[in-house]
């Protein structure tokens, strides 16, 4: 085969075209609404510092505010405007969400498509090491991880990412299983093509789709998890805000000043919600059969 055929064959397949895919994604109400949420969470978070208050500065003149036109969202029992502390929370949401399903994704990939690819006893002993991790409860494994270091922000988003890249590994192994039998692939191993490049420029671009997916609901997850391990005490430390420790400051006084907890609860379950809308929102326009 030339090799300009094989050029032509390595491009996505039109159930992957980008103008496609664009258009799809517009028509879908499902992802606009996530699409919409989580772009109003990043304005949200990047103009925290408009807000025009610091959100760790104490005035115990001005504790357990109700919600006014002066503090929309009320104060907390030292005096800080819960407004300011949800918006900077949601930056350390976003980049716990981000950078660890960044961590989960790249090593879910390198050891699904390694598995994928080669297949045979090789296939056979990576699956065996993801069923084995499997076979741990993800939130407990973290919970005895980060019960051995320093809570910090780092920290937990590198826990997090090391022990939740088992799903993407099954998925992405499931996908070079299929495209590896592809002629495409089997016209770059004729030409002299290594490995290396045969997985990285001709098989993984056609197995976006599902990382993609698993990629923005795991945004939500890693959300969660942080959320739930500031609860626990064990997350990110005060006086960083944190919708978690907000959650778990509020729980104090939850008779008296209900706005403390509801208000961090409804911007977890509003940006988790988001996230979840687009992911499912792309799994749609991304699905061949829902095509016209």
């Amino acid at each position: 085969m030339a090799r300009e055929d094989l050029n032509m064959d390595t491009s996505l397949p039109a159930s992957q075209d980008s103008g496609l895919f664009l258009r799809q994604l517009r028509h879908n109400r499902m992802a606009l609404t996530g699409a919409g949420i989580v772009l109003a969470m990043f304005v949200l978070a990047l103009l925290a510092s408009l807000v025009g208050r610091d959100p760790g500065a104490i005035d115990v003149s001005r504790q357990l505010l109700a919600p006014s036109w002066q503090f929309p969202l009320g104060t907390d029992d030292l005096g800080r405007d819960v407004l300011a502390r949800i918006l900077y929370g949601a930056r350390i949401s976003l980049m716990v969400g981000f950078v660890a399903v960044g961590i989960s994704t790249c090593i879910g990939v390198v050891i699904g498509a390694v598995a994928g690819y080669y297949g045979g006893w090789v296939d056979g002993m990576v699956m065996r090491f993801v069923d084995i991790m499997l076979c741990f409860p993800s939130f407990f494994l973290i919970l005895a991880v980060v019960a051995f270091l320093e809570p910090s922000i780092w920290n937990i988003m590198i826990v997090i990412g090391l022990t939740s890249w088992m799903g993407v590994a099954r998925l992405v192994r499931a996908e070079f299983l299929s495209l590896r039998e592809r002629d495409y692939v089997q016209a770059a191993k004729a030409l002299g093509a290594r490995d290396g490049r045969i997985i990285f420029r001709h098989i993984l671009p056609n197995a976006l789709s599902p990382i993609l997916v698993s990629a923005t609901l795991g945004v939500a997850g890693a959300i969660l998890v942080e959320s739930a391990l500031s609860f626990l005490g064990i997350g990110v430390q005060p006086p960083t805000p944190s919708w978690g420790n907000m959650l778990i400051a509020g729980k104090q006084t939850l008779g008296t000043a209900w706005w403390l907890s509801v208000f961090p609860g409804l911007a977890i379950l509003i940006t988790v919600l988001g996230y979840n809308l687009l992911g499912e929102g792309i799994r749609d326009a991304l699905d061949p059969r829902l095509k016209d």
